[in-house]
């Protein structure tokens, strides 16, 4: 070949290959256009769960002290799963996907976890961290310390196992054992837990702790001490921002002498209020008295008590109890927080009582600790053994938790049953007084109208001999042991009628009534109501209002002749007042 027939050959070459890349052009156009058959199968991507470390200034291995391990100085650095890991030293365990870290060991999860140890031990595999010496997790603003802490990072908990601390807003936990979850924010503790803040301390065997709400929740034999108060309760809820707490079976709440205990109990610490229900059982150990029902609640800021539903009062003060039941108790107190603090008791409706010496039945009553008296009103009736006394008014005053005297205020009446049962002794006045020494009617005082019959006493066989009949002003009767030693009156009308020629009309008196039908039998037989037989109950008296006083009417001189009458019209206080300002105030 000449070197002429280069260009030539060249030349042709040329055309040659542009007509090759048209056609492979065209070619590759129909293929784009031809559709492409779809893959049948695909492997899954395999999450990729390796540990991978980032960094360490020196690297090197021992073969003959640990031939598996990559050992790691300064500044190392790991990183899996979301999660970093820093320490001074470390063994590197690529096969096993584990590592050993020494030294400032720290572990970061977002920005919301972080883990600080002297030594951890990490398995890749498991996800799990095993920290060791001088531990701190920190979760938000939550911090747990302990020497041994394993935390498991596909269920985010911590669990500790030689003894450990929680601080959380002020609150501080310790227990044995526990263990913490960064994903509900819950921890729980158990053997020898403590709970601590500056207002309260609990103790107790298990506790469950929400660092969201604050809210600890004691299980088994624990006990919460805020102040003078103490709450003991196996089942109970306790939130330490609130200061609020609700309590399970049977739980007990104590302070200074007093106890609460019921079904289930709420305290709010910050409103001083508790309320519980379910054969509630609210006990006095200073004053000796109990206050029951299904329903209690208590104001310490106030003083201000209620139970109801099956409410009963009970005093213990005495050699025997009295119990006393009531639709509705309320105590209220004055002057609370004062030496001269003092409480007033209202029970109503449906009042019965019963001890094993006296009993009563009135529709409502108030107690007055200020002046030890009990006022009982609307058909009161007062049983002591054999005698029965009522009126439209009941005023008891005791001393030192025993009767001193009482005060029957408008018809009153009262009934003594004789040994044979037959006869009654009565007494019916508009007033009455009673005296009491050491428990035992001394003196008894009738005033105003006063109507008696009476029937002496054979001392021989301890029968009626007849009926003294007397009417009179004023009555006083003196007794010793129960018996009858004189009687005083200013005037009396009497007529003695011997055993045998009593006439009908003269056995008993207009307004004698013997309601023993209605008289508790016993303690449990206070609940059961029992009302006067219809007609029995006393007659409503209409008395006699003070007149209202009448005011002076705007208008000078052009007051008419009626409002001048009216004006002229002066009661007996306002013309003392006006003697005593014409007399220069003397």
């Amino acid at each position: 070949m000449s070197i002429r027939n280069i260009p030539v050959i060249l030349f042709g070459g040329h055309r040659v290959a542009c007509g090759v890349i048209l056609c492979l052009f065209a070619l590759c156009i129909v293929y784009a256009r031809t559709p492409q058959r779809k893959k049948t199968s695909r492997k899954p991507k395999q999450e990729d769960n390796r540990v991978y470390l980032i960094h360490a200034d020196v690297l090197h291995y021992n073969q003959y002290k640990n031939p598996e391990a990559q050992i790691l100085n300064g500044n190392v650095a790991f990183r899996h799963q979301g999660a970093e890991l820093y320490c001074d030293s470390a063994y590197f365990f690529e096969a096993s996907n584990s590592f050993e870290a020494f030294g400032n060991v720290k572990m970061y999860q977002g920005d919301t976890l972080s883990l600080f140890s002297d030594y951890a031990y990490y398995d890749g595999n498991e996800q799990m961290a095993m920290a060791r010496y001088n531990v701190r997790l920190h979760h938000r603003k939550s911090v747990l310390y302990t020497d041994s802490l394993n935390f498991d990072r596909l269920y985010n908990t911590g669990y500790f196992f030689e003894g450990g601390k929680l601080v959380d807003k002020g609150n501080t936990l310790t227990s044995d054992w526990g263990e913490y979850n960064t994903e509900t924010k819950t921890a729980v503790f158990n053997y020898d837990v403590k709970l601590r803040n500056e207002k309260m301390i609990l103790t107790g065997d298990t506790l469950y702790y929400d660092t969201r709400s604050s809210l600890a929740h004691a299980v088994g034999p624990s006990n919460i001490i805020q102040g003078t108060s103490n709450i003991y309760t196996e089942n109970g809820y306790y939130n330490t921002n609130l200061e609020q707490a609700e309590l399970y079976d049977r739980s007990v709440m104590t302070d200074t002498g007093k106890e609460i205990v019921g079904d289930s109990v709420y305290y709010d610490g910050k409103a001083g209020t508790s309320e519980a229900f379910g054969n509630v059982v609210y006990t006095d150990k200073i004053n000796k008295n109990m206050l029951i029902g299904d329903y209690c609640m208590y104001d310490d800021s106030t003083g201000y008590a209620m139970a109801t539903k099956r409410a009963m009062a009970v005093d213990f003060s005495q050699h025997d109890s009295l119990y006393m039941h009531a639709d509705t108790f309320k105590i209220f107190t004055f002057n609370i927080n004062t030496d001269s603090v003092y409480r007033k008791i209202h029970a109503y409706n449906k009042v019965r009582a019963y001890r094993f010496d006296v009993q009563a039945v009135c529709d409502s009553l108030v107690y007055d600790s200020k002046d030890s008296c009990m006022t009982m009103y609307r058909d009161p009736i007062v049983w002591n053994n054999n005698q029965q006394l009522l009126g439209e008014i009941i005023k008891v005053y005791m001393k030192d938790s025993t009767i001193n005297r009482a005060h029957v205020i408008n018809q009153a009446l009262s009934v003594e049953q004789m040994f044979d049962s037959i006869h009654f002794n009565q007494v019916s006045s508009r007033e009455m007084f009673a005296f009491f020494d050491k428990g035992e009617i001394y003196e008894s005082d009738a005033n105003d109208n006063v109507l008696v019959i009476y029937h002496p006493i054979d001392d021989s066989d301890s029968t009626s001999t007849g009926l003294n009949y007397l009417e009179t002003s004023q009555m006083k009767m003196y007794l010793e042991n129960r018996k009858l030693k004189k009687i005083w009156t200013p005037k009396v009308e009497a007529t003695m009628y011997p055993i045998t020629q009593i006439p009908p009309d003269k056995r008993f008196l207009p307004s004698f009534a013997w309601f023993d039908y209605v008289r508790p039998v016993d303690k449990e037989d206070i609940f059961n109501w029992r009302g006067k037989k219809a007609g029995t109950e006393l007659k409503e008296v209409k008395r006699r209002e003070a007149p209202l006083q009448m005011l002076d009417k705007p208008g000078g001189k052009e007051e008419n002749a009626e409002d001048k009458k009216e004006q002229d019209v002066t009661s007996p206080v306002e013309a003392n007042e006006k003697n005593v300002d014409a007399s220069g105030g003397k």
